[in-house]
């Protein structure tokens, strides 16, 4: 737990200092409030089908913070030589993945409180809960650790950043297009597939709609231990190339 915890704050002592981290929250902060007035404040609507629009747009916002936020963690230590340092140290990868991946998740925690003011704004205007909100924001907290993770285990497969990153774009754009491939198939392998959708399923029916079930829990969290699974075994396997 010790070794978690010094690579958790300094690796959210480097997001909190990096100019390049407080970009990707402005730019897509600005996309959300834009997003939010553009399309969901359009005309005379139902407020709960405001707050669901809202969250539909956010949902891409959320997964795309999390991308930008992890596909540089390991293949950047490897440019650098600084993954060298941690791998001689008595850190085990489990660490090290666990350690930035819990920085990066309060980083989009943050990055998500920021914008909590857009849905208040649809509260006073309308009608709707303070528990639909909640499950919201806990779906796209989800849906963003689990771009995370994916994010991770692209950094962890690639040396290159920009490799890193395109493999876990390709990787979640994949996940979440499961359900539109999944129509095309006869069950049950439709029914599988549908099932690990990351989007379509677990969200738009659940989280975005204020819906809260342990099963789309239970499955985000699910994904996460998955991916960081997988970028843990990668690191392992490279450690003895």
């Amino acid at each position: 737990m010790r070794a978690i915890s010094i690579i958790y704050r300094r690796e959210l002592s480097a997001y909190l200092r990096s100019p390049f981290a407080w970009v990707i929250a402005a730019v897509l902060l600005l996309l959300n409030g834009v997003m939010l007035w553009a399309f969901a404040m359009q005309g005379e609507q139902l407020s709960a089908i405001v707050l669901e629009r809202f969250f539909y747009y956010s949902s891409g916002i959320s997964m795309a913070a999390g991308l930008l936020l992890s596909f540089r963690l390991i293949s950047e230590e490897r440019q650098t030589h600084s993954l060298v340092l941690l791998n001689t140290s008595p850190v085990r990868d489990s660490e090290i993945i666990l350690g930035k991946f819990l920085a990066a998740l309060t980083f989009l925690l943050i990055l998500l409180l920021l914008s909590f003011y857009m849905p208040l704004l649809i509260k006073v205007n309308g009608k709707i809960s303070g528990m639909q909100v909640v499950v919201g924001y806990l779906g796209l907290l989800l849906i963003g650790a689990a771009a995370l993770a994916i994010g991770i285990f692209g950094s962890a497969l690639a040396k290159n950043q920009l490799v890193a990153g395109v493999v876990a774009t390709a990787m979640l754009i994949l996940m979440v297009l499961l359900y539109m491939f999944a129509k095309k198939l006869d069950s049950p392998v439709r029914d599988v597939l549908q099932e690990l959708d990351l989007w379509w399923v677990h969200f738009q029916n659940g989280f975005m709609r204020g819906v809260l079930n342990l099963k789309d829990v239970i499955y985000y969290l699910a994904v996460i231990y998955f991916f960081l699974l997988l970028a843990v075994k990668t690191m392992e396997a490279k450690r003895w190339q």
